[in-house]
């Protein structure tokens, strides 16, 4: 089945609620595992960079005429996901979606509301023809684990084949859990059960995940499940590396191997650690740093997320956790745009040969002894023929690389602006010994990517898509 027409049934079920499919927008793909099991790849093969961003309340809170606005907002920042729940956090059940619809008779998971559901068609294929695809979570995990959930193995395998067969043909994954663990043998096989309905129900069409509480990955109870296609983590939301970001080498590191993506870090403008008052909210150097923290230790793309924008938060709501501005103003934040510029710089360069690179710092023979920790910490990777690598400088500060990492004769340099996506030029020298680099601006909050290429294989600037 091409990409094109796996997305027929979506496209179509969107002409008849009125949605405007223009021909000129490149559907989103379908994806797959990639034959090395460390990334995605589309139908065709093609590399997939997932670019995400948490709009858990997107099906919710929203009406077809804001998500419109928040969709195409993120599609011109280049995202490439967007992760929202079916049954949502804020009172999913209880409270109404912008048109009046509650997504089930009486809370009972065998009873969904079709008006409901028409609503989150719309939103599916309208992010589907912007080229996005939708992480979809068919209930939020306090639905199956908290006090007396509403989901038992039965109707939760049920819930999961209709929802799978509705959305068989849709472009999309799907994130079971919800930020809740699996403690008890019963809420395993809730799990499962679901996992088995998505699968029956789509004709195992999609990729399948699990989206785990802070400070964990769906590795903790699930990597050996044999639904679980890739480790999803949250990592969370704190400023350091070491106890979380380092996590996600943890599970890179893992047998069987999977990939893996952090699908909650910090967010941009949220409270950190949950202590405004403490420690203040976040800013766009925050979020930066878990983007190529988690790259570089693997990671197969990266999402981000913005405090207002996942609450879908605007002044006649209910704050959470002290939101500083409306979703709308927030999808502006600058945080928001400077992730793409992390898409970009991979997409640039060989991308599924990529690895974590340990070994092209001086200082990171011992992982605990690289130049800084904390918020400080430096992290590099390469490609397994080595024809480049890549060292991130969370702050301006000199550090010292081993050239003989690239199997290279001369070796062309750039530093790449995190903060713009603009390379410049650093020079060409003998691929021999060490060499020290002081970032061009030094400084706090002042990210740098040093690139270093083997100069005869003439790879463009660092974040020029390549040919």
């Amino acid at each position: 089945m091409t990409t094109r027409g796996a997305l027929t049934g979506a496209l179509g079920a969107a002409a008849a609620l009125g949605l405007s499919v223009a021909s000129a927008a490149p559907p989103a793909p379908i994806l797959k595992v990639s034959e090395n099991h460390r990334y995605l790849v589309t139908t065709h093969g093609e590399p997939f960079f997932w670019l995400g961003d948490t709009a858990w309340e997107l099906f919710h809170r929203l009406n077809r005429e804001e998500a419109a606005r928040y969709l195409q907002n993120r599609a011109a920042l280049r995202y490439t996901v967007v992760q929202a729940v079916a049954l949502a956090e804020l009172d999913g059940t209880g409270a109404p979606n912008a048109y009046g619809h509650l997504p089930l008779v009486d809370r009972d998971p065998t009873r969904p509301v079709e008006e409901y559901f028409r609503n989150v068609d719309w939103v599916v294929a309208k992010s589907n023809e912007l080229g996005i695809v939708v992480a979809m979570l068919p209930t939020w995990g306090s639905l199956w684990h908290d006090g007396k959930p509403i989901f038992n193995r039965a109707n939760a395998e049920a819930y999961g084949e209709w929802l799978g067969r509705r959305y068989r043909s849709a472009s999309l994954v799907w994130v079971l859990g919800g930020d809740r663990p699996v403690e008890t043998p019963e809420q395993l096989e809730i799990i499962r059960a679901m996992a088995r309905g998505l699968r029956r129900g789509d004709g195992g069409a999609h990729l399948m995940t699990f989206h785990p509480p802070g400070a964990n990955g769906s590795s903790t109870w699930l990597h050996d499940e044999p639904w679980l296609d890739f480790n999803m983590r949250q990592n969370g939301h704190v400023l350091e590396y070491t106890g979380r970001y380092e996590k996600t080498r943890a599970d890179y590191d893992r047998l069987p191997v999977k990939p893996v993506i952090d699908g909650e870090p910090i967010y941009e403008d949220h409270p950190v650690d949950f202590s405004a008052g403490r420690r203040g909210h976040s800013v766009s150097a925050d979020v930066r740093r878990p983007l190529y923290w988690d790259i570089f230790d693997g990671a197969f793309g990266h999402t981000y997320g913005h405090h207002s924008v996942w609450q879908m938060w605007a002044p006649e709501r209910p704050p959470i956790n002290n939101p500083l501005m409306p979703w709308y103003d927030a999808i502006l934040q600058p945080g928001a745009a400077q992730m793409q510029h992390g898409r970009a710089l991979m997409e640039s360069r060989p991308f599924l040969t990529r690895v974590p690179a340990d070994d092209v710092l001086v200082e990171g023979a011992v992982r605990s002894a690289m130049p800084g920790a904390g918020v400080y910490h430096f992290a590099a990777t390469r490609d397994t023929e080595r024809t480049y690598s890549m060292v991130y400088a969370p702050v301006g500060r000199p550090f010292t690389v081993r050239l003989e990492a690239l199997k290279a004769a001369r070796i062309k340099a750039w530093w790449f602006n995190p903060r713009t996506g603009k390379a410049t030029q650093a020079g060409t020298f003998a691929a021999k010994g060490e060499k020290r680099f002081h970032t061009p601006t030094p400084g706090e909050l002042l990210d740098w990517v040093l690139v270093l290429d083997d100069a005869a294989k003439g790879y463009a600037a660092p974040g020029v898509r390549r040919r």
